[in-house]
C-alpha cells in the first residue's frame, strides 16, 4: 500500500512531462495493481481479532517476502512502459527493479538519456526507497499494525551488531534513522543544486548518493555535467552515507546543563570502525592515485586527482557512479577497485559490501589464533571499542564469512556455465552481491549483452548481498520449513 503512494510522483511528472504521456498508463497500472493488493493483504491479515506477533522465523520470512514482492511489483513499469517493451524483456524489466531496490545501480537500459522523465525518476526513486530498508519504513511509519518490530529490524539492519537499539521501541528508532536520511538527501539534493545541476537531475542524484546506488538519469552517469563542484558533493556525501546512521545520530546530544544541542563531531573518530573506514578510503585514494601518477595516464595533477579520487571513493562505498572510463585504467587498477567494494561501508549504513567491521574482527581473531599457538592457556577476549565481544559474535562473523565465500564461489561457478567470460562473471557477480553495479569487461556499460540465466542469478545474488545472506538463506533450510 505504501509503495502504491510513493508511484505518485512518477504519474505527476508523467503528466506534465511536455509533449509525453507515454508512461502514464504503466504506473497508474502498476499504482492501482500494487494498492489493491496491499489492501487484500491488509483485509486477510485482520480476519482474526487479534493477530499473532510473528517470531522470528517469521520475521526473516516477512522481509524477504517484502523485497520479492515489491522487486515484482517494481518492474511492471519496465515492463509496461511504451518505449522500453520492445527494448527489454522480462528478466530485465526484473533486473533493473531489483538493481534499482537493492541499491545495486546494475543496469540494462543502454540508452538512459533518450528515456522519459518519469521512468528516470523512477528508477532513481526505488533505490532512495530500498536504501534505508522497506521494512524499516514500514516498522517506523506503522508501529500500530502489531508486527513484531525487532524481528523485523534485526532481519533487515546490515551489519554484526544488530541487537544494539538506537532507541528503547524499535519504531522510534527506525524513525530516527530515517530522519537522518532525509536530513542527509535533502543537505545533498541543496549541493547539487548549488554547484549547478537542474532541481530535477539534483533530487534524482542525491537519491541514488545516499542510498549509496549510483543510478543516474544520463549515461555518462556524473560524468555528465563535468563539474568539479559536482563531483566534490558527490564525493562528501558518498563517504557519509557509508558511516553507520546511528553514529550520525549520536552528533546530536543535548547538553546536560541546558536544552541546547550539542554537535559533537569528534565522535567519528571514537568509534573504531568509522575511524578505519576514513583510513580504508584514504588508502585507496592514494593507491588509485600513486599508480595512475607512475602510470602517466593523466596529463595534469587536477585530472590525476580529480578522477584518482572520485572512482576511488564511488567503488570503495559500493555507490558505482562514474566520472571517467576507470574499467580501461592500467596495472589491473580497475579489478584493485573492485575487490575494495568487498570491504564497503560501516555496518548500519546504506552501504554493500562484508562492511569495515567483519574485517575488524576477522583480523583481531586471526591475530587471536596467532598469540594462542605461543601462550595455549591464554585468556585474551576480542575487544571492539574498549568493550569485550562476545564468543557467539566472533563465531557468527566467521560464519558469515564462509557463508559469503561459499555463495560467492557457487554462484561464480554457475555464471561461468552461462557462457560468461570469467573477467565479466567475476565482475559482475562482486558488483551484485556487493551492492556495487559497474562491472568489467562486457559490463563495463550495461549488463544489456548477459544471457538471461545469468541475469537471474545475479538478481539472486543482489538480494542475497543486500539482506546480507543470512536473511535469505535461513528459510531456504529445511529446517526453517520444520514445526
Amino acid at each position: 500500500m505504501i509503495y502504491s503512494l510513493s508511484l505518485l510522483p512518477p504519474i505527476g511528472i508523467s503528466l506534465f512531462e511536455v509533449g509525453s504521456h507515454k508512461d502514464l498508463l504503466a504506473f497508474m497500472t502498476t499504482a492501482i495493481q500494487s494498492l489493491s493488493l496491499g489492501i487484500l493483504l491488509y483485509i486477510s491479515s485482520y480476519i482474526k481479532k487479534k493477530p499473532n506477533l510473528p517470531r522470528v522465523k517469521e520475521g526473516f520470512l516477512i522481509v524477504v517476502l517484502y523485497w520479492i514482492s515489491i522487486g515484482i511489483i517494481g518492474s511492471i513499469p519496465f515492463i509496461l512502459s511504451p518505449e522500453l517493451n520492445s527494448k527489454i524483456t522480462l528478466v530485465d524489466a526484473l533486473f533493473e527493479s531489483f538493481s534499482g531496490l537493492t541499491t545495486t545501480g546494475a543496469t540494462v537500459i543502454n540508452d538512459i538519456d533518450s528515456l522519459s522523465y518519469a521512468l528516470k525518476y523512477y528508477r532513481q526513486q526505488l533505490q532512495w526507497i530500498g536504501g534505508m530498508g522497506i521494512v524499516v519504513l514500514a516498522v517506523a511509519v506503522l508501529p500500530t499494525l502489531g508486527v513484531g518490530g525487532m524481528q523485523l529490524y534485526k532481519a533487515e539492519i546490515a551489519g554484526p551488531f544488530k541487537t544494539n537499539k538506537l532507541a528503547p521501541r524499535i519504531s522510534i528508532a527506525a524513525r530516527r534513522l530515517w530522519y537522518i536520511y532525509l536530513v542527509l538527501t535533502l543537505l545533498c539534493f541543496l549541493g547539487y543544486w548549488l554547484a549547478g545541476m537542474s532541481v530535477f537531475d539534483a533530487i534524482s542524484h542525491s537519491f541514488a548518493t545516499i542510498s549509496i546506488g549510483g543510478f543516474s538519469t544520463y549515461d555518462a552517469s556524473i560524468g555528465h555535467f563535468n563539474n568539479l563542484g559536482i563531483e566534490i558533493i558527490a564525493i562528501v556525501f558518498m563517504v557519509l552515507a557509508g558511516i553507520n546512521f546511528a553514529l550520525h545520530f549520536s552528533l546530536f546530544q543535548k547538553s546536560s546543563k541546558s536544552l541546547l544541542i550539542k554537535f559533537t563531531p569528534s565522535n567519528y573518530l571514537k568509534e573504531v570502525e568509522c575511524r578505519l573506514y576514513f583510513i580504508f578510503l584514504f588508502l585507496v585514494c592514494l593507491t588509485t592515485i600513486m599508480i595512475l601518477y607512475f602510470e602517466n595516464y593523466y596529463s595534469s595533477i587536477e585530472e590525476l586527482l580529480r578522477y584518482g579520487i572520485f572512482q576511488a571513493v564511488s567503488i570503495s562505498t559500493t555507490t558505482g557512479f562514474t566520472s571517467a572510463d576507470w574499467t580501461v585504467w592500467p596495472v589491473g587498477l580497475p579489478l584493485l577497485l573492485i575487490f575494495c567494494s568487498f570491504v564497503g561501508g560501516c555496518s548500519g549504513s546504506t552501504a554493500g559490501g562484508m562492511k569495515i567491521i567483519r574485517f575488524v574482527m576477522i583480523f583481531k581473531q586471526g591475530a587471536r589464533e596467532v598469540l594462542y599457538l605461543i601462550h595455549p592457556n591464554m585468556v585474551r577476549s576480542l575487544i571492539i571499542n574498549n568493550r569485550p565481544v562476545s564468543e557467539r559474535m566472533v563465531s557468527g562473523v566467521w560464519g558469515f564469512f564462509s557463508i559469503y565465500l561459499f555463495t560467492f564461489c557457487t554462484l561464480l561457478i554457475a555464471l561461468s556455465l552461462t557462457n560468461i567470460d570469467p573477467l565479466t562473471a567475476f565482475s559482475t557477480l562482486a558488483a551484485c552481491i556487493n551492492n556495487l553495479g559497474p562491472g568489467l569487461n562486457e559490463a563495463s556499460q550495461h549488463y544489456q549483452s548477459l544471457p538471461e540465466s545469468g541475469k537471474l542469478i545475479l538478481v539472486f545474488a543482489m538480494l542475497v548481498g543486500r539482506l546480507e545472506f543470512y536473511t535469505l538463506l535461513v528459510i531456504l533450510s529445511p529446517a526453517f520449513w520444520r514445526t
